[in-house]
């Protein structure tokens, strides 16, 4: 296998990372791995045999010219400022793909770096194999996402809630510098480093901003939008990320980290799933406001550099800041019409879809289903459908189409884009990561990241992958971060 490493993270300031090697394990073996994901990598897997891939992708083999580093970086957590760092990761290196496009390669679970804070650097089989779904999952769903390329099982026992096999995955991003890689420089740093690594991120992710005239300040702009863009897409399929950390917030715009993520099932804005959420910050409903509190983090970290008057500064990245409520509340108004078929909406189509949510939250109705059966009202017969006032919503639904000289056609076309039939639900991921902990067996695994594949099917629906757990075993639903 060949890769084609240019790793200019190297070229930074030394503060910002630790050369370091990943912890050799035994008995290696490949697990998982993505095919289209190597191909669009420009890797070529096809003559190398599994062996052979399990020894690069466990970090027992580095390939030639891999950069080995762990990022420094800090972070708040639940609001409180740490000091923090690749714990369990090191980037391989970045991956210059045959169309000129640059991924970061980095093995999660590589074992302990000089950040790892007494942790044991590794990671679990079945935590890498669900983060493997669910960013492929959120892939396929059209969201920013890290990705995963291949999935490594060891010989080394983890000890989490019981002992576990380990295991290393491959996740691919666009990199991994997050609003907290800027805190870092801020707090422990000069305005010097913090002017070459802020040109630095700009030079790679936003090269457009370089002519601006205020380029800090059209990065900071730059960044909240990509986040108004992604929380509104994890709105739209019931994503609840679970630890919004600033360290967890990438200024590419991917989601990243899906240690505690899960799906809202029954719509209830004020859903919580981490066991470490015990406050609900990180809830669905809270998920705009903690993004807009994690933008005002980056900002104060670039006030040097938006103006040497630290009051001029202020005042502009407020500026800048006080319009993310207004740009977020259009683009989620607007993906929350055309989940029900409507483009360019008014105020009144946004009344009748709050009055849908509205009956949702009353009924504890399916988020995902509800909308599935507005497209195909033969495949979801679950009998809620029946009750009076939502057979009196969808009627007064199909009339404003009709106002709006939408027809039905074109109503569904854009709900099937809108819309996914499937989602990674909680309880399919326990029952398949639960199988191949008992068994060994992933034939459940390739079949779940199948159907996952093509979240919008318009035709031979798998009635077990839509159905929706019990309201009780969702209230009872907990995730961990598997740190």
């Amino acid at each position: 296998m060949k890769f084609n490493f240019d790793n200019t993270y190297l070229n930074l300031p030394g503060e910002l990372f630790t050369v370091c090697s990943p912890a050799p394990v035994s008995q290696p073996q490949l697990v998982a791995f993505n095919d289209n994901m190597a191909t669009e990598l420009g890797l070529n897997a096809g003559n190398i045999n599994t062996n052979e891939l399990a020894e690069i992708f466990s970090g027992n083999k580095l390939p030639e010219d891999s950069a080995s580093i762990a990022q420094a970086y800090s972070g708040h957590q639940f609001g409180y400022f740490n000091r923090l760092g690749d714990g369990r990761a090191l980037l391989m290196g970045e991956q210059i793909t045959p169309d000129g496009r640059r991924f970061d390669l980095q093995l999660k679970g590589s074992g302990p770096t000089p950040y790892s804070r007494r942790g044991d650097g590794r990671a679990t089989l079945s935590a890498m194999l669900r983060e493997y779904l669910i960013s492929e999952a959120m892939h396929a769903l059209g969201i920013p996402t890290t990705r995963s390329l291949a999935v490594v099982v060891t010989d080394e026992p983890v000890y989490r809630e019981q002992v576990q096999p380990g295991a290393v995955l491959t996740r691919v991003a666009e990199s991994h510098i997050r609003v907290g890689t800027f805190e870092h420089i801020s707090q422990f740093s000069s305005v010097e480093t913090l002017k070459v690594f802020t040109d630095y991120v700009i030079k790679r992710h936003y090269p457009e901003l370089l002519q601006t005239e205020n380029s800090a300040l059209s990065l900071l702009i730059k960044v909240m939008e990509k986040q108004v863009d992604l929380i509104v897409n994890w709105m739209r399929v019931g994503f609840i990320h679970g630890v919004m950390n600033t360290d967890n917030m990438a200024v590419s715009g991917e989601t990243i980290d899906y240690g505690p993520c899960a799906f809202m099932n029954a719509y209830k804005p004020e859903t919580v799933f981490s066991s470490i959420d015990t406050g609900g910050r990180y809830a669905f409903v809270n998920q705009p406001e903690m993004a807009l509190w994690n933008l005002t983090r980056l900002a104060e970290s670039l006030l040097p550099l938006i103006d040497t008057d630290i009051k001029k500064a202020i005042a502009k990245a407020e500026d800048v800041l006080n319009s993310f409520q207004n740009l977020f509340e259009h683009k989620y108004h607007k993906m929350l019409v055309a989940k029900i078929g409507i483009d360019h909406p008014v105020e009144s189509d946004i009344l009748i879809v709050n009055n849908l949510l509205g009956w949702m939250y009353e009924h504890n109705a399916d988020f995902t289903n509800t909308f599935v059966r507005l497209m195909y009202p033969e495949i979801i017969q679950d009998k809620i459908y029946s009750d009076e006032a939502f057979l009196k919503w969808e009627n007064d639904w199909k009339l404003r189409l009709q106002q709006k000289g939408i027809t039905e056609e074109v109503a569904l076309k854009l709900m099937q884009k809108t819309n996914p039939v499937y989602i990674p639900r909680n309880h399919k991921l326990e029952e398949v990561l639960a199988q191949i902990t008992e068994t060994g067996k992933l034939a459940d695994f390739q079949k779940f990241n199948n159907v996952l594949s093509a979240p919008y099917a318009s035709s031979d629906f798998d009635a077990a992958f839509m159905q929706a757990p019990a309201v009780a075993d969702e209230l009872a639903y907990k995730t961990y971060c598997g740190t």
